[in-house]
């Protein structure tokens, strides 16, 4: 797995969202917390979801507030705690649960959960197709994900970060989901300009530079040089 060290430092942790979520990048945040809310839709109480790579709580906290039982898993400690304050703070600490353990072997019967959702996590995959098996395995109905994509700008720097960066074409997501068991329910693509275009700028002079990104994406050459996929698969009906 891609930068496993490097999300466990202490410091990565604790500056994770504020690096990453804060000025321009409150525009990413915005939009994938969209992205996962539109996919699950309503969220009926009860609906049991598993969170891989829950990271430092951002999707979390936002599905408890829906009325989600959800379970955070992460491999890094730190990160958990980070997600562990934020879901206290917000009033959260006695009903979502946070585990520290391996997405390729979770610890959890097979469709114990109605929906898994992986966000920031297929791009550190060295070998995917185990992991979203996995995933499917533990899924009920439903898994939803993101990658970032081998035909857009990301292309041009991606080696260059710390954590590393598997980029993916819509052929080999789509093989991905076949060999996992899964089918493609929908698929958005967005965010011509990368994301770490928009964490360089001030939250003001970022919006005009995402409004004319969402013009642009709306048509056929911006969608298909979007950065960012975002893939509501469903688990395949067994014959």
């Amino acid at each position: 797995m891609k930068g496993q060290d490097w999300y466990q430092a202490d410091e990565v942790a604790e500056e994770y969202d504020d690096l990453r979520f804060s000025g321009g990048g409150q525009l990413i945040d915005r939009r994938e917390k969209a992205a996962v809310l539109a996919a699950l839709g309503p969220i009926d109480p009860g609906h049991r979801v598993l969170e891989v790579a829950c990271g430092t709580g951002r999707f979390t906290t936002m599905l408890a507030d829906q009325g989600a039982d959800i379970v955070g898993l992460d491999v890094s400690r730190e990160m958990l705690e980070q997600a562990r304050e934020k879901v206290a703070a917000a009033g959260h600490a006695d009903t979502v649960e946070f585990l520290r353990g391996d997405a390729s072997r979770l610890p959890f019967p097979d469709d114990h959960f109605d929906t898994v959702v992986a966000m920031r996590f297929f791009h550190l995959m060295d070998d995917p197709t185990p992991f979203a098996k996995e995933l499917r395995r533990v899924s009920r109905d439903q898994v939803f994900f993101d990658t970032f994509n081998s035909r857009s700008l990301r292309t041009l720097y991606t080696w260059l970060l710390p954590m590393g960066s598997r980029l993916y074409s819509e052929r080999q997501v789509a093989a991905m989901l076949g060999e996992a068991g899964l089918t493609l329910a929908n698929e958005e693509h967005d965010f011509v300009l990368p994301y770490g275009f928009y964490r360089e700028l001030p939250g003001p002079i970022a919006r005009p530079f995402r409004a004319a990104d969402e013009l642009a994406g709306e048509t056929i050459p911006g969608d298909y040089v979007a950065s960012v996929s975002y893939w509501d698969a469903r688990v395949a009906d067994e014959e």
